[in-house]
């Protein structure tokens, strides 16, 4: 096979691979050697954190939900394929955070004074013992319009 009859090849095998939507997975959180890119501290509380992964890069961890969207709204270009994701308050589970059922609770401490948390759904967010004097937020009202990125390319 010559090496002029192997590119439609490879262009095809690049074309399927940029058709699979491979976002980024979340990646596991080490809090003894994790700092915040926004500001600094460490990332100590799994069940506050969130992060930034896009493909073929390290995440970017945030200890506080509002560090994140502090990091967003500083408008760094993002990579196609790139998802923020936060913690689950009551489970640790990495969830989508444009998918995520958020909630402010002024009487709850987080690492940044932001008193914003996260949970998979409503279901979790009712279950967390945490919560009882916490109102339900929309995540444009924490992230804007555009909301936190899901993968897609943002414009």
């Amino acid at each position: 096979m010559t090496r002029r009859s192997c590119l439609p090849i490879f262009a095809l095998a690049a074309a399927i691979l940029s058709c699979t939507g491979a976002d980024a997975p979340p990646a596991p959180l080490d809090t003894k050697n994790e700092a915040c890119r926004s500001c600094r501290m460490p990332v100590s509380d799994a069940r506050l954190a969130a992060q930034l992964a896009a493909p073929g890069e390290e995440p970017k961890f945030f200890d506080d939900i509002g560090c994140l969207r502090e990091f967003l709204k500083q408008g760094e270009p993002e990579r196609t394929g790139t998802v923020a994701y936060v913690a689950d308050h009551r489970t640790g589970a990495w969830v989508r955070a444009a998918r995520a059922a958020y909630s402010r609770c002024p009487a709850l401490e987080t690492p940044m004074g932001y008193h914003v948390v996260a949970h998979v759904d409503d279901a979790s967010r009712s279950q967390d013992p945490a919560l009882r004097a916490c109102a339900p937020v929309a995540a444009a009202e924490i992230f804007g319009p555009d909301g936190p990125p899901d993968g897609k390319k943002r414009s």
